[in-house]
């Protein structure tokens, strides 16, 4: 009877110890390992990136100036079209560019009460010249006191058309605004001082039309 060898090794460890990396077929290269949830960059595939192209590139500098003058012509240069940008944007009511006066909402509503409507003070300055000119001493007495009287009508409808302004003023801030900080005397001061003003002249220029609703 033959005694079985303690050194021999069972055929279910032969098994165990065949791995299956050993397996491969010839001519074939094994791939590296993944990890679950891995996504292959785009070099692997094979797929070339494009490259982006920038759509706002950078202006080249502008060179230097060759001597002091030529510094002080640029200097005028750059002066000159900030104001004529500072005076574009005042006239078209760009906050940016108003003076503190114009600036706020309230004071664009003040405005657009005095655009929409016919005002007696664009006819002040007008009429005042033709008073100063009838009320001389070479004009007959029936001519000066034409040009007074005329001189009294136009300053008395200024005083009301004021009054009436303001009025508005007042009761639309009130009704818009109502925690406003701004005081109404001045509100009233600046409608005035719109009102007597041309209307090609005023600025920032007018934004609505005479009749429109405010």
């Amino acid at each position: 009877m033959s005694v079985p060898s303690l050194f021999r090794r069972k055929p279910a460890d032969v098994v165990e110890d065949e791995s299956p990396d050993e397996v491969i077929s010839s001519g074939e290269e094994t791939e590296p390992s993944r990890p679950r949830g891995y996504t292959p960059s785009k070099k692997e595939l094979g797929v070339e990136t494009p490259k982006r192209v920038s759509s706002n590139r950078r202006r080249a500098a502008e060179p230097a100036p060759a001597n002091r003058r030529e510094a002080y012509r640029r200097m005028r240069e750059k002066q000159r079209e900030d104001r004529a940008e500072a005076a574009a944007g005042m006239r078209a009511g760009d906050e940016r560019y108003l003076l503190a006066r114009d600036r706020g909402p309230e004071r664009l509503l003040v405005r657009n009460i005095v655009d929409s409507r016919r005002t007696v003070g664009t006819w002040f300055f007008g009429g005042a010249l033709i008073v100063l000119i009838g009320s001389s001493a070479a004009m007959p007495p029936a001519v000066r006191l034409v040009s007074n009287l005329l001189w009294a009508a136009l300053a008395l409808g200024v005083v009301v058309d004021s009054v009436l302004i303001s009025r508005k003023v007042k009761r639309l801030v009130r009704e818009r605004f109502p925690k406003t900080t701004q005081r109404m005397g001045s509100l009233y001061l600046y409608a005035i001082t719109r009102s007597i003003t041309f209307r090609r002249m005023r600025t920032p220029k007018p934004k609505v039309q005479i009749g429109d609703a405010v």
